[in-house]
This record gives C-alpha cells, structure tokens and sequence, in this order.
C-alpha cells in the first residue's frame, strides 16, 4: 500500500501542495488524493451527525451483524481453523468490528482482532471497544494466518489517476486556487487499488481465509470523472480545501477483481440483495418486535441499506483461499 504522509496542522497541507508544486510542477490527481486524504483521516472522527459522512455499521446494527454472520457461517464450513483472526481494513470508529464479532462469538469464534487504522484519533475509539486488538499501519503487516476480513469503504478512499487520452491530468495552483491541468473525456485508475487486492488475495491463497469487500462503485466498463468531495454530509469542491473533506473515487470492482486473480473471487452483487438475501428483513422483524417502539426508525434504516437509490446500490465482492467455501450469496 502506499505510504501515508504525516499529517500537518489545519491550512498547513494546502500549503505544503502549493509549495510542492511551486517546486517540482503540477502533481497528479492521486498524489494530492493521497497526502489530502492522509492529513483528513488524521486529524479526525469524520463519522456521524457531527461528521462528514455516515457508513452502513452507523445506520444499523444489522449490517454488521449479517456481516458478523457471513463470517462465521464460511468460517464454521472451512472447519473452524482456530488460527484464524478477525482483521479489518479502516475500521473507523469500530462499530462494524463490535456488531460482526458479537454474533462470531456467539458461534465459538474466538480469534484476535487486527485492526489496521492509520488515524489516531479513530485508533483511540477502536481501542476502547477493542483493549486486546492489534493494530497495524499496512495491511501487510498482519501475521501469516487465515484472515476473516471485512473492508468496508476502504477502497474508495485510495487514490485514483486520471487520464485523458494517453495524457495524465494533474492539478497545479494558479496564484488563487487548486485547478486541473486539463479537462475533457477522463478514464480513472488506481494503481494503489490494485495493489492493495493483490496483496490481500496472495495472503489468502498464501494463508487462508475469506474477506468481504463493500463499497460504492460499478461492475465493469464505467468510465468518467468519479472523484468527489464530501464535507458536512454534502458534496463539496475536490480541490477547494484540501484536508478538510473526505476524497474519493468509485471503486471499479472489475479492476479489483483482475487484481486479486491470486485468489479465488465471487461475482459482485449489490449490497441490498445481498442483505436481503442472507435475512435482513427477519432481523429488522425480530428487532422491531422488541423495540416496537422503534419499528419506524429500524424499517427506514434497512431501507436506507438496501434500496436501489440508496445504499442498497453499494456493492459487494468476496475474495477467498480457492479451498475455503463461498460466502454466503457470494458464489462464483
């Protein structure tokens, strides 16, 4: 994975870029991408109402807990290795990490949990839910044993490049403002993208395991100009305030799919069906009729994760050792 640049105080990484620049010529789209989102996710909790953005673990308990589930479930038919550990990619505050390893324990899962969070801030949430997980700055850094493995919008914040033709676009700075060198017809790629599947694909057909993969994104063939910004739960200017706005990019599955070839890897479904697939209807029922007070609140979360024009477009990948069995509603 790439490397993360310490973060700088507020204002100081928007000057650091024009410096850069000033120095060396424009940067690329995902150069600025990663040393903005580095400083972002650094000096932050970006979740919640007081945040910038919800994910699907915030909404609802019930997303963890199918993902908890599906975990559990491929992990008692692979035959309970007892090496296996719980890992997860940008955990954030660990909300999905507490609902998904509520429900594995509850089957006999008693693995470690390994974390792998570069923000201080979201690592000290994650430890007071956590007092015995192991953190890690690289995903490579986890321990050679089969992983149950959830990253949940972690792709997306990864840094693409734009092109234009065969010409990169970059961003400079004309004296008054972040611009991009050229505009026109754009074709996103990642590079950091691909490198992060094929690193969790040959350590799970090195090691072992199972990983889930969620995020918002398209199947195959999509091209154009993806990247947004995201500050106070609306879209904002890309290059406006570096730092100061969560960045990302659509998630090509099909390019993270051809990366992770080391491995055996599912279809991509959408997130609604697969949730309604593996039972979030009876779990919303079951809790309603013990919170009937909250049968309201509980229905519109699970539409919320599951309709088409919301959450529900989300989609979902599994990657997994070829002799471990398919996630469930994730066959090949």
């Amino acid at each position: 994975m790439p490397e993360i640049p310490l973060p700088l105080g507020k204002g100081d990484i928007a000057q650091r870029l024009r410096d850069r620049i000033a120095r060396d010529g424009p940067i690329s789209v995902a150069e600025f991408m990663a040393d903005a989102n580095a400083h972002y996710y650094a000096t932050r909790d970006p979740l919640g109402g007081a945040g910038d953005f919800v994910t699907a673990p915030e909404i609802s308990q019930m997303f963890g807990e199918i993902t908890g589930a599906a975990l559990a479930d491929v992990w008692a038919r692979a035959g309970s290795p007892a090496d296996a550990i719980y890992a997860e990619l940008g955990p954030g505050r660990g909300t999905l990490a507490a609902d998904a390893l509520r429900v594995m324990r509850r089957v006999g899962f008693a693995g470690e949990v390994h974390l792998v969070e570069t923000s201080p801030a979201l690592r000290e949430m994650q430890a007071a839910l956590f007092p015995d997980a192991i953190f890690h700055e690289r995903f490579e850094d986890l321990p050679p044993r089969p992983l149950l493995l959830v990253a949940n919008e972690f792709f997306d914040a990864l840094p693409v490049e734009q092109w234009i033709g065969v010409e990169q676009r970059a961003i400079t700075h004309d004296g008054t403002r972040f611009v991009f060198t050229i505009d026109g017809p754009i074709r996103e790629s990642s590079p950091a993208r691909a490198a992060a599947a094929a690193a969790l694909a040959d350590h799970l057909a090195r090691h072992g395991g199972a990983a889930l993969v969620v995020d918002y994104g398209y199947g195959s063939g999509e091209a154009g100009d993806t990247l947004q910004a995201v500050c106070g739960h609306a879209f904002a200017d890309p290059l406006a305030e570096p730092g100061e706005a969560d960045l990302s990019a659509h998630v090509d599955f099909a390019a993270l799919a051809g990366a992770a070839s080391a491995c055996t890897v599912s279809h991509v479904a959408s997130q609604g069906n697969w949730l309604e697939t593996l039972g979030i209807g009876p779990r919303a029922a079951a809790l309603a009729a013990r919170n009937p007070d909250q049968t309201a609140s509980i229905a519109a979360a699970r539409r919320r994760l599951c309709d088409a024009a919301e959450m529900g477009q989300f989609k979902v990948i599994a990657l997994r050792h070829p002799d471990w069995p398919n996630i469930a509603g994730l066959g090949r």
